[in-house]
């Protein structure tokens, strides 16, 4: 009732601009005198209100200008009272014409105008008025002094976003771009000053408070490059993510976000093959180990969206895989869902599974993987990483797979701990297979997951939230980065490209300092590094190295059709040789427990078992 009584009132009050336009047009018509207004002329002149008054209305109803906000109010109106005013006076001289009234052809010209002017000038009165009246045009005082960085599309609707916006307290007062033809003029009233290499020079200036990067279609490295600026003030920083979320210009400040480590990485998302990962996927049987982990519930999300025939979640812990299990009912209703609790170690349950289930492709992401953990636990990672693994990957030969994914890790390369040496077996075991079987095997290696269970993200943001201090190992330990996704979409891609025996490894840039993740997090969450959050440095722990590798001398590069991603040139590894070597390992672990790294360093020559201080 309440919307058709402010409707009502705005059409009466749009009668009253276009009877007053009509005026003003008759009266500019002739020369600002009504007298001077013939009298065949001036008898027809409230049958013509009438009438046009009845024709303008219908149109701007059909043009539904009673449906906009008018304190919103801007370009689109605007273009829609123009519109909506041209077709009512065309209307109009077209009527005029058919009944033969005599009406002055300047008016309708004028009155034209006098429509636009009226019409949309009492609009933005109107939204003026009201920001006056609660005090949101002149008064800054209390305002964030922003600070945007792209003077593009994203950078105008963030401006138009921020005043229409007063609630957010925000004031965008200068914008930087790389543009030189856009430095010195201004985008929608805001000045754009300078280059993003003038961050500091701006943000000191100009006492900037916030930032908010409106790039969009930058790389990741621009974005990192700018935010390690922003970084050097004391700035809250935000960021615009995808050009894909700029559609729905309405809601665009809800899509501005914290910047995230993601953000940092300094590098550019994999892009997948569709195609590809759709023909060997679709209407497949597929099976996921440690289907509920970081790494496996991700896969199990992304496989699903290939319309596998069916997608079986295989996982030692039952909470993790009923969550993944709920979600993925919930987002794909028809999706043919398995859910099997098992241990890979129990060779038996693993035949019962793939003879009942016959499944074509194997991604297999069950294992140890906490390295301190592992050294403390030898046996557990043996038992795990690679008896497991050679549990599957036999079940997976004698079941008639297709391909079989490993999951693998740069901690296999040169390892100094257990757990990368058990996964370089699991790589050496699947290497092996591969010669006498017809299941295709391969294994995808790469480096530390953002996010995943265990990894430094989830520890550095507990203790920030601790009130820290923030533990890193040393000063100059670095490691290699990628997102969840990231790394899902790897191994997806890699089960495509598989020919059998290779290992694939992505290009991951530039490894990253650990202590500059801690302090880049530390800025993330609005404090001070060493002043608000110490970090402390607490030495290398066992079996930890200073840096990561990501391939064997021996093994070479060769580069694949997808430009991130690259492939290591199999190495022949004896079958039966290496049986005999893990039938030894079983036999040395319920012997002699305290030979293990020894006899480990039999199997991998490249082991080298660490000490307590590191390399």
């Amino acid at each position: 009732m309440k919307r058709k009584i402010i409707s009502f009132g705005l059409i009466a009050i749009d009668v009253i601009l276009i009877n007053v336009s009509l005026a003003l047009a008759y009266f500019f018509r002739f020369d600002f005198n009504f007298e001077n207004i013939p009298e065949q002329v001036s008898e027809h002149i409230i049958k013509f209100a009438i009438i046009s008054t009845l024709i303008k209305i219908l149109v701007f109803l059909t043009f539904k200008l009673y449906n906009s906000i008018w304190k919103y109010v801007g370009i689109y109106e605007t273009a829609m009272i123009m519109l909506a005013s041209i077709l009512g006076n065309l209307l109009m001289i077209a009527y005029v014409y058919m009944i033969r009234m005599p009406v002055p052809r300047g008016v309708f010209l004028i009155c034209l105008m006098t429509d636009i002017f009226l019409i949309a000038g009492v609009r933005f009165a109107y939204r003026l008025i009201r920001r006056i009246a609660k005090g949101e045009v002149f008064t800054f005082r209390n305002y964030k002094r922003v600070l945007i960085i792209g003077g593009g599309d994203a950078g105008s609707i963030i401006v138009k976003e921020l005043r229409s916006h007063p609630e957010l307290k925000s004031a965008p007062v200068a914008i930087l771009d790389d543009d030189e033809m856009k430095i010195g003029k201004k985008l929608s009233g805001v000045p754009i000053v300078g280059s993003t290499k003038e961050v500091l020079n701006v943000v000191e200036k100009r006492q900037i408070d916030e930032v908010i990067i409106a790039m969009p279609s930058a790389t990741r490295k621009k974005i990192n490059d700018i935010y390690s600026s922003c970084a050097k003030t004391n700035c809250k920083v935000k960021i615009l993510p995808s050009v894909s979320q700029l559609i729905d210009e309405s809601v665009v400040m809800q899509k501005v976000r914290d910047v995230d480590i993601e953000d940092l990485l300094g590098r550019e998302p994999i892009n997948l093959d569709i195609e590809e990962v759709s023909s060997y996927l679709k209407d497949q049987v597929v099976l996921v180990t440690g289907g509920g982990g970081s790494i496996g519930s991700e896969l199990c999300r992304q496989i699903a969206g290939f319309s596998p025939k069916c997608l079986i979640i295989l996982d030692n812990y039952e909470n993790n895989a009923y969550e993944i299990q709920n979600e993925l009912l919930y987002k794909y209703p028809n999706l043919n869902l398995k859910t099997i609790i098992a241990n890979i170690r129990e060779k038996q349950r693993l035949d019962n599974i793939f003879k009942q289930y016959k499944p074509d492709v194997v991604f297999h992401a069950a294992a140890h993987k906490h390295v301190p953990l592992m050294e403390a636990n030898p046996t557990e990672a043996i038992k795990n990483n690679v008896f497991g693994t050679l549990n599957v990957a036999k079940c997976a030969d004698e079941n008639g797979t297709k391909r079989f994914v490993l999951i693998s890790t740069d901690k296999a390369v040169n390892p100094t701990n257990i757990m990368g040496a058990t996964k370089r077996i699991a790589e050496m075991i699947i290497q092996s297979l591969n010669r006498v079987s017809k299941t295709e095997y391969v294994a995808v290696r790469f480096g530390n997951v953002l996010g995943s269970n265990g990894s430094v993200i989830p520890l550095f943001k507990k203790q920030i939230a601790q009130g820290g201090p923030v533990t890193v190992t040393h000063p100059e330990v670095t490691r290699f980065f990628m997102t969840i996704p990231e790394a899902v979409q790897l191994v997806i891609e890699a089960g495509a490209m598989a020919k059998g025996g290779e290992i694939f490894v992505l290009d991951m840039g530039e490894p990253v300092k650990i202590a500059d993740l801690a302090r880049n997090l530390i800025k993330l969450s609005g404090f001070e590094p060493d002043v608000d959050i110490k970090i402390k440095y607490t030495g290398l722990r066992p079996g930890e190295k200073l840096y990561e590798e990501l391939l064997l001398n021996e093994e070479g590069l060769q580069a694949t059709k997808n430009n991130k991603i690259f492939v290591a040139k199999p190495i022949h590894i004896d079958m039966a040789m290496l049986l005999r070597e893990l039938d030894c390992l079983k036999e040395v672990m319920v012997t002699n427990s305290e030979g293990i790294c020894d006899y480990i360093k039999l199997i991998v020559p490249t082991y080298k078992k660490a000490q307590n201080s590191g390399i």
